[in-house]
C-alpha cells in the first residue's frame, strides 16, 4: 500500500475538507481525490461519503483511520531508522489539547522541548478537552492534555503535570436589575436552587458540580449548557449567571478583570491536569521524547 495515499487520508480526515487537505500535503484537489479514489479500490470500501457540500467518513473509514495511524507511525519509526544514522530524532507526533492548554501548559513543555528534539514536528489539534481520552484510545491523537477522569480505558496512561481548582466564578460588575447572583456564597439550599447557573454540556467538570449539588440536595437552576470553558467565562461577565470552570481557564483568560471567584465553603475536587497516551505509543521514540520531557 502506498503510504502517501494513507498520509492523503489521514489529512482528509482530519479536515473532511478536499480544499485544505491537498493544501497540507501540498497536492492539488483533483490529485488528492485521485489518491483516495485508488485507496478506496485497493482497499474494497467507500471511505469517504462525499456530495457537492459535504465529506463525512463512513463506517469502514471510522475503522481504517486507527490502522492508518498506526501503519504511518510504523513506516516513519522504521524510515528514521533505516536512514538516520545519526542519534536525532526525526519526524511527526499529533497533540490535542484545547485552546487554554495551548497557550499555557504546551508552551512550558515546548519550551523544554524543542531545544532537544528540533528534527520532530508537532502537529497540534485543539479543541473540547473532555474528548480528550477519546481522541487517544481511538488512536487519532499521539499525546493529549488535559484532566484526568474518574476512571481511564486500560490502553491508555497518564502522566501528571499540575493540578487545578475548579472554582465558581461571578462576574466583578453586575448589570442593573440583576439580582439572582450572588456577591458572596448562598447561606442555604434553597438560595443554591435560585442561582442561574452556567454549565458545561458534559465532562468532568459538569459531572463534579452534578454531584456537588446532589450533595447539597439541590437541583441547579441551569441558565445555559455550553460547550467550552472559554465560553462559560464569557457568559459570566455579561452577568449572565455563575459559572464553573478550571482556574487555569480563568488565569489565561482575557476578561480576567471582569471575573472574580465566588468563595464556597465546600470545594469543587480539583482537576489534575496531565498527558494522556497509549501505552504502545511509548515504543515510539518520538513519542517517548516529549512523554519524557515532564519530569
Amino acid at each position: 500500500m502506498n503510504t502517501r495515499y494513507l498520509k492523503h487520508f489521514l489529512a482528509l480526515s482530519e479536515s473532511l475538507h478536499f480544499g485544505q487537505a491537498s493544501e497540507a500535503c501540498h497536492i492539488s484537489i483533483s490529485a488528492l481525490s485521485r489518491n483516495i479514489r485508488h485507496l478506496e479500490k485497493e482497499l474494497g470500501v467507500v471511505l469517504f461519503n462525499r456530495d457537492n457540500r459535504t465529506v463525512a467518513l463512513t463506517d469502514a473509514g471510522l475503522k481504517f483511520v486507527q490502522y492508518a495511524r498506526e501503519a504511518s507511525s510504523q513506516w516513519q519509526m522504521i524510515q528514521t531508522e533505516l536512514t538516520d544514522d545519526s542519534n536525532e530524532l526525526h519526524g511527526e507526533i499529533s497533540l490535542y489539547c484545547s485552546v487554554t492548554a495551548s497557550y499555557s501548559v504546551l508552551f512550558k513543555l515546548l519550551n523544554r522541548f524543542r531545544p532537544n528534539f528540533p528534527g520532530i514536528e508537532i502537529k497540534l489539534h485543539t479543541g473540547s478537552p473532555d474528548l480528550a481520552v477519546k481522541r487517544i484510545a481511538a488512536a487519532n491523537e499521539d499525546i493529549c492534555i488535559a484532566a484526568r477522569p474518574n476512571t481511564l480505558p486500560k490502553s491508555v496512561i497518564f502522566k501528571p503535570l499540575m493540578v487545578t481548582p475548579l472554582v465558581f466564578i461571578i462576574p466583578v460588575e453586575l448589570p442593573e436589575n440583576t439580582h439572582d447572583i450572588p456577591m458572596n456564597e448562598p447561606t442555604s439550599a434553597e438560595a443554591w436552587s435560585n442561582v442561574p447557573m452556567v454549565l458545561s454540556e458534559t465532562g468532568i467538570a459538569r459531572n463534579r458540580v452534578d454531584d456537588w449539588f446532589r450533595d447539597m440536595g439541590v437541583k441547579p437552576r441551569i441558565y445555559a449548557q455550553v460547550e467550552g470553558y472559554e465560553a462559560i467565562v464569557s457568559m459570566v461577565s455579561l452577568g449572565l449567571g455563575v459559572g464553573v470552570v478550571p482556574k487555569i481557564v480563568l488565569d489565561n483568560s482575557p476578561l480576567l478583570k471582569r471575573i472574580r471567584v465566588l468563595e464556597v465553603a465546600s470545594e469543587l475536587e480539583a482537576f489534575d491536569v496531565g498527558l494522556f497516551t497509549l501505552k504502545r505509543n511509548l515504543n515510539n521514540p518520538l513519542v517517548e521524547a516529549f512523554w519524557s520531557t515532564v519530569d
